[in-house]
């Protein structure tokens, strides 16, 4: 059987057609979706901030107030710039603000607890001289990449089971595991950049910026995004929670792989030669994967609208406009002209539409059975937006 993509999945069931559109949408209600499998849970949270607590606690406590509040400060750089270039990566079909909030904090404390933690049993078990070349090559290109990445799969992971309603595939998975990723980066950063100030003062801090900030803030992002992307083929194929942690691991164990890779690189051979003819490469066929991973999800989108289109709740051009990214853009220019600028209800209805398409994929694959619902909220919400753009 074949399929019109290589990244498309087989259809386990055949939902029925959508209904005929009424005469008067208009008059349909606007529910709200439910908030259930679409956000992570407040104890989540809660645990994150007791944490918090014990990690800001100890960068005081072994660093001191001002080198933390430089690496604070010199952190917060790369963080913006990773965090901005998601934020685009993520536009087609954002993610529920609760849970990209949890994959950051779980990344730069939940991760970091569990690295440190382990970090300082390892040390407490097996005491070594310091300066040790071999345990710091074995903590480098051994250690810290499996355990890092086991530390911030979990997180992935944790997404996946508090969103199981909105992790619709790969393209989720690569973006929280980016999120998360980002997150860790950003705490190790901070102790990276005061570290390199009480030791080196100026002169290094500017170096460890350099490398860290300025030619690798994508380092862990592409780590953890592996790990995400492996969660997001099985929340497509529908896997249950079992299923998905273990082809979780295999990602995880291919971050991993990466990662000692990177770690390696700075211990055993030249840095710079190895970054620009490996990692650079590597950096663009990530994104050139993750392009691909888009429009695989546009067209997604356009099956599934179309078929919306075709029981004549869309006409053939709006899903044109609903489907491309340029065909979104023009959108919204288009409701900027009209009374009142109507922009905001543009961005309402692509978001509903989008949402509305992901509900009809979850339906037929018959991965969710409370897709059939999401269906019908999606589609009241997009047909309202849509009367309210057409309204004179």
């Amino acid at each position: 059987m074949s399929h019109p993509s290589p990244l498309a999945q087989p259809a386990r069931s055949t939902p029925a057609a959508p209904a005929p559109a009424p005469v008067s949408p208009a008059a349909i209600a606007t529910p709200a979706p439910p908030r259930r499998g679409r956000t992570a849970p407040v104890w989540a949270f809660a645990v994150l901030l007791v944490l918090l607590i014990g990690v800001v606690a100890y960068i005081l406590t072994y660093l001191g107030v001002i080198a933390s509040a430089v690496g604070l400060v010199l952190a917060l750089i790369p963080l913006t710039a990773v965090l901005w270039a998601v934020r685009i990566a993520d536009r087609w079909d954002p993610e529920p603000l609760s849970l990209v909030l949890f994959a950051v904090g779980w990344g730069a404390v939940g991760a970091v607890v569990i690295a440190l933690g382990v970090d300082i049993g390892m040390t407490m078990l097996f005491p070594s001289a310091p300066d040790d070349p071999v345990r710091d090559a074995l903590s480098s290109v051994v250690q810290a990449p499996l355990v890092e990445e086991f530390a911030k799969g979990l997180g992935v992971f944790l997404v996946f089971l508090f969103g199981r309603r909105t992790f619709d595939g790969p393209v989720d998975g690569v973006v929280y595991g980016a999120l998360v990723g980002a997150g860790f980066a950003f705490t190790e950063n901070i102790l990276y950049f005061a570290t390199s100030l009480i030791e080196g003062g100026v002169p290094e801090t500017a170096f460890t910026f350099f490398l860290r900030g300025i030619l690798s803030p994508f380092a862990h992002v592409m780590f953890t995004a592996i790990t995400g992307y492996a969660l997001g083929l099985a929340a497509r194929r529908g896997a249950g929670p079992r299923a998905a942690a273990a082809t979780g691991a295999v990602g995880m164990l291919c971050g991993a792989a990466l990662h000692a890779l990177w770690n390696g690189s700075a211990l055993f051979a030249d840095f710079f030669q190895v970054y620009v003819a490996l990692q650079v490469p590597l950096f663009v066929g990530f994104v050139l994967g993750f392009v691909a991973l888009r429009r695989e999800e546009a067209r997604l989108t356009r099956e599934r609208l179309g078929e919306y289109a075709a029981a004549g709740w869309f006409t053939a051009p709006e899903v044109d406009l609903l489907a491309t990214p340029a065909g979104r853009r023009r959108a919204v220019a288009w409701a900027r002209t009209l009374p009142g600028d109507r922009a905001d209800i543009m961005k309402e209805f692509i978001a509903d539409a989008t949402a509305l398409a992901a509900a009809r994929e979850r339906t037929r694959t018959g991965r969710d059975p409370q897709s059939g619902a999401d269906e019908q909220i999606y589609l009241a919400r997009a047909t309202r937006a849509r009367a309210a753009l057409l309204t004179r």
